[in-house]
């Protein structure tokens, strides 16, 4: 037999080393390697599609640990394989591939396409409920945000706390699901830092804001306000600002002092040009409420906008609660229409643009405590016609009366009516014990007509 040369034992050496590392590639490419797994499943040494097969032939139960303590578990699987999840096994193989066959352990954890959410809402719920019961007692952080005080913008740098978060743990759990067992191990919530883009984006808001102006006209007089006179205390956070207007407290109060009618007595021109002193106990008038304006101010610093009027923001008592005669200044908030009744003449004016329109003899409360007419500026607060006065006698029995006109000014029951039952039109007649009325003014049926169309709803009447 002839020998082989040098030159033809290389050869062939080198064509049984190709062929050895030929078929060792093609053997990595197809099988995954000794100790490798798939969801906590050995699937070494099997192609792509054994592995699947043996996927979908041993579903894992679910095992949901926090901190190593168990918190969830199901006998039935909350993930399955399927054909649907043959690509991502094909490049699972492809991910693990080593030229030459590996011993290393590795473990590939791929999220079926089959997930049971519902299973997956209940493994959520009972891994939130743990961390909550972890939290408890321990200390939480507190973000960094900016704040507007002291009329200045400012950043309060982030606490640290010792709480837990359920950052990332869903996620864990839908990616890992599928391998059974799930050991999740949550993390300190971290608190937004200074630098963060969101409280920066608080810082910008807020300095933005404290430059701004606004002018708050009160009736024919302008106030001109800069955000420190408004605002004690802002924030912005969430879209959204909050506010401490206590800063504007003392400013409406200053307002309400100089301009505002609510619970005042009156400078009062008489039917015969003498002056008086109204008393202060009427419900005629108006008043700015601080944490109405506190609100307007705001809203108009945020929207920009250079001017407001204070009209929203008044308030009034008894039976119209926003207030009466803020678009009046003349007559000292009176205006130039109103009813004018003097109890010692026992007389009523009506005034409309200024002239005196009906002027007629009236017989008022009884003069006693319980009866009296009360004095001071009051307002119509409705008309009707015709109407039934209902209420109690001085013994206690209650009264029905039908009255044409009813026009009534006090929550207690006083306005002006005529009244038909009425003989004793003298002016003395309410000074007789039971010989006025019960508060309200009595009017003769052949004036109460027109008194009742002189009048009209919120009209200012002064009794003194």
């Amino acid at each position: 037999m002839q020998k082989l040369s040098i030159k033809q034992l290389i050869i062939i050496t080198l064509c049984l080393l190709v062929l050895v590392v030929g078929c060792m590639t093609i053997h990595q490419r197809r099988h995954f390697n000794k100790n490798g797994k798939i969801d906590n499943v050995a699937v070494g040494g099997l192609t792509a599609k054994q592995a699947l097969k043996k996927l979908q032939d041993n579903p894992q139960s679910p095992k949901i640990y926090v901190n190593n303590e168990l918190v969830f578990k199901d006998k039935q699987s909350v993930a399955k394989f399927s054909s649907a999840d043959k690509q991502k096994i094909k490049n699972a193989l492809h991910s693990q591939y080593t030229f030459f066959p590996s011993s290393k352990a590795k473990n590939i954890a791929i999220k079926p396409q089959n997930v049971n959410q519902d299973e997956v809402s209940k493994i959520d719920q009972a891994v939130s409920q743990k961390v909550t019961e972890l939290n408890n007692g321990r200390k939480a952080p507190v973000d960094a945000y900016a704040v507007y005080e002291n009329g200045r913008v400012q950043v309060k740098p982030a606490v640290g706390g010792t709480q837990y978060s359920l950052d990332g743990l869903h996620n864990k759990v839908e990616n890992e699901i599928a391998g059974g067992t799930v050991h999740l191990k949550p993390k300190y919530t971290t608190p937004l830092s200074a630098n963060s883009k969101t409280v920066q984006n608080e810082k910008a808001k807020l300095e933005e804001l404290s430059k701004r102006t606004v002018t708050y006209q009160v009736q024919n007089k302008k106030y001109q306000l800069n955000c420190g006179e408004i605002i004690t205390r802002a924030t912005y956070q969430n879209g959204k600002y909050h506010f401490d207007t206590g800063a504007a407290d003392s400013k409406i109060n200053e307002i309400n002092n100089t301009q505002a009618t609510l619970g005042k007595s009156f400078e009062f021109k008489t039917h015969d040009g003498s002056v008086i002193k109204t008393t202060d106990a009427g419900s005629y008038g108006w008043k700015i409420s601080k944490k109405q304006a506190g609100k307007t101010l705001t809203n108009v610093l945020v929207a920009n906008k250079q001017t407001v009027n204070a009209k929203n923001d008044i308030y009034g008592k008894g039976y119209n609660q926003q207030g009466t005669g803020y678009n009046t200044t003349s007559n000292n908030g009176i205006g130039d229409t109103y009813a004018e009744v003097s109890l010692a003449d026992q007389h009523a004016w009506f005034y409309k643009d200024g002239k005196c329109v009906l002027s007629t003899d009236i017989v008022s409360g009884t003069n006693n405590k319980d009866n009296e007419t009360p004095k001071g500026v009051w307002y119509i607060m409705y008309q009707q016609t015709p109407s039934i006065l209902r209420g109690l006698n001085d013994d206690g029995s209650k009264y029905a009366s039908k009255v044409q006109y009813w026009s009534p000014f006090t929550d207690s029951g006083c306005g002006f009516h005529d009244a038909s039952w009425r003989h004793d039109w003298s002016k003395q007649a309410y000074l007789a014990k039971g010989g006025g009325s019960h508060g309200c003014i009595n009017m003769h049926p052949d004036v109460a007509g027109q008194a009742f169309h002189d009048l009209q709803k919120n009209e200012p009447v002064i009794i003194y």
